[in-house]
Parts: structure tokens; sequence; C-alpha cells
């Protein structure tokens, strides 16, 4: 992943943003706790056939940390000067070859980006990335390093892992920074999975989904503990992840079961880092196109949200609920976001 770090140099100017992470006071409540300031990408994803989509102003937006209301410092369109993204196109090897069709679907969608996205295409396998095409701006370039899936199995194959995988060698940027995930999410690499206690529901086309826990017998086949972690780790590092199902090979690739839990998986940590999750049942796609064209419409919309966050001891990610009264808007956005320590705004200083 070291060739990640070689970025079109537009990149860097989105910096010019300023999303410090230095300590402030509330300026709402002098006698409030002191904040540090953190940032992370929302979406209004409001369904409008408008040609002029209206614009979320910060005043619209509410946060809570717990039960504490925060102030929301900035709220900046992702569009013009700032619509800097990094997307990558992240293709599991294990998929069956008769998504073929398709891919034509997601060679025209890499096309389509404007001049402001850099696209990387890479394949999972062997619980990691195969890359395919590094961060380009030639969009034909990573178009055409698209290619059918291996159909086969390796010694490890792990989606979650090679996400993980992914996020982490990943260099952060002030930018956007998304992932579309094409696989149908079935952990092969875990063979014992009688400890976890987490159900999925059933899947649905064109949702995000969300997997409630609940008490299973000994014994029955359950959720890939790596879900959790590769979601975890998409939030820790401010990467928003989607995810569009396609049927896999093998004989976990033709069981109804694993394939809803590979479903839950995905749409588990596409709901929980604020991303879209597109199925339709168990069943392969027609086309790609309709799921891209919403996930475009996504991308189209969103926001730098900056706001002030109450700090603990120690960083971590901290749960934060985004939400809005105004009419016509629907935020979507990660669970949690990470909060440096309370004293790493005045030791940077001192630095």
């Amino acid at each position: 992943m070291n060739n990640l770090r070689h970025l079109p140099t537009f990149l860097i100017a989105v910096a010019l943003l300023g999303f410090g992470a230095g300590m402030v006071s509330s300026q709402e409540n002098p006698g409030a706790a002191s904040t540090v300031q953190v940032h992370m990408v929302i979406t209004d994803e409001a369904l409008r056939d408008d040609s002029e989509v209206p614009i979320l102003r910060p005043e619209n937006v509410q946060v809570k940390q717990g039960k504490t209301s925060l102030k929301v410092d900035h709220l900046i369109p992702a569009r013009g000067d700032n619509a800097a993204l990094q997307l990558f196109i992240l293709i599991d090897d294990t998929c069956d070859t008769s998504i073929g069709n398709s891919l034509n679907d997601l060679r025209d969608f890499i096309n389509a980006q404007p001049a402001t996205t850099v696209v990387g295409v890479a394949y999972m396998s062997n619980a990691t990335i195969q890359m395919a095409q590094n961060f380009t701006a030639d969009h034909a370039a990573a178009a055409k390093a698209v290619r059918l899936p291996r159909g086969g199995l390796s010694a490890m194959d792990s989606p979650y892992l090679s996400l993980i995988s992914l996020i982490k060698g990943w260099p952060e940027q002030k930018v956007r920074r998304e992932v579309l995930m094409v696989s149908d999410g079935i952990d092969r690499l875990r063979g014992d999975r009688e400890s976890r206690t987490q159900s999925v529901p059933s899947a649905r086309g064109s949702s995000r989904i969300t997997a409630p826990t609940t008490s299973m017998s000994a014994g029955m086949a359950t959720m890939s503990p790596d879900a959790d972690t590769a979601s975890t780790t998409a939030q820790r590092y401010g990467v928003i992840v989607h995810g569009i199902y396609a049927t896999g090979v093998g004989r976990a690739g033709r069981n109804a079961w694993e394939a809803q839990l590979g479903q839950g998986g995905v749409g588990k940590i596409a709901d929980e880092s604020g991303g879209e999750y597109f199925s339709l049942g168990t069943l392969n796609l027609v086309s790609f196109k309709p799921y891209l064209d919403r996930l475009q419409r996504v991308l189209d919309n969103q926001y730098y949200l900056v706001f002030g966050a109450v700090p603990k001891n120690k960083p971590g990610l901290q749960r934060v609920k985004i939400s809005t009264e105004a009419a016509g808007f629907e935020i979507a956005a990660a669970d949690s976001v990470w909060v440096p320590g309370a004293g790493e705004g005045s030791a940077a200083k001192k630095k």
C-alpha cells in the first residue's frame, strides 16, 4: 500500500479546510467542559427529483454526544473546491463470474466521476488486497483495471480482513475517503463462529442493514466477528464503506443462510460507517446501474461536519448522533467519531 502515498497534488489543497484538532472552549456555555475539534463526513440521503438540491445549513444540524448537545463549528458542502474524493473499488475474487455484465456498469460509473475524484481498484483475496490500479485521476485507466473476479477460493478468504488491510494502509488525508465493496460478504476463513450472538435480518433491496443482537443456539453459524472489527476500523479512520451484493462461488456461496449472514456483515459496516448497502435478496442484481446511480447521488450530497466533542482522558472512538429537523433532509453519518485525548491538543501546541 506504500504506493498510495503518491497522490495527485490537487488533493493536498483540501487541507486548507483547516480541520484542526486543537483544544477550544465552548462558546455557548462558558462553564461547559472543554472540547476538542473533530470532523466527519455526513450525507444528505433524501430522495429528490429536483434538478437543484437545496443546501443543508449548519443551524439545521444537531450533534449529540450521549445527552450532551455539541456546537457545530462548520458544515461545508463537499462541492467545488472542497469536492476532493478518494474512491476505492474493492471487488471480491470469490464472486461468481456471472456478474460480468454488471462490471460494464461499474466501468461507466468510474468513467463518469468528476475530475476531483481519484479512483483505485483492488481485488480481495487471501485476507488482503491485490492492487489492480492505484489512485488515479485517469478514470479510463481505473475503469480498464476492472476485470472479472477469478471466481475461485484462496487459502484465506475474508472480505473483512481485506477491507481492514486496505484501510490501515491508506494514508490519512483531509479529503473524503470512501470504499465500494462488491462481495457476498461471506467470511470463508472463519470456521468456528459458535461464540457469536449476532443474528441478521432478512435482506432488503437497496437498504442500509443493521444486525440486532439476539440469542442463538450453540453450533449455529453466525456473523463474522471480523465484521465488527472492520466497522470499528472504518469509523476510526473516517472511511465510509458502501456495498453491493454479488453471489459468490463454492458451497458457502450457494447457501442462503451464509449469504444472508454475509449481507448482514457488509450491511453492518455500511450502516455504521455512514454508507449505503445494495442488495436484492440473495440473488445477483440484474444490473448495477440503478444502484450506482443512487450511490452517485450520495457522493454528490455530502458535507464536512466540524464540531467540538468532549474528550476523555485517552483518545478513542466516541458515539455521536447526527440529526436534523429540517424538512426534506435525511442525514446519514457514522455511528462514532475518533476524539483525541483531553491533553493532546495542549501537548501538540508545546511541541
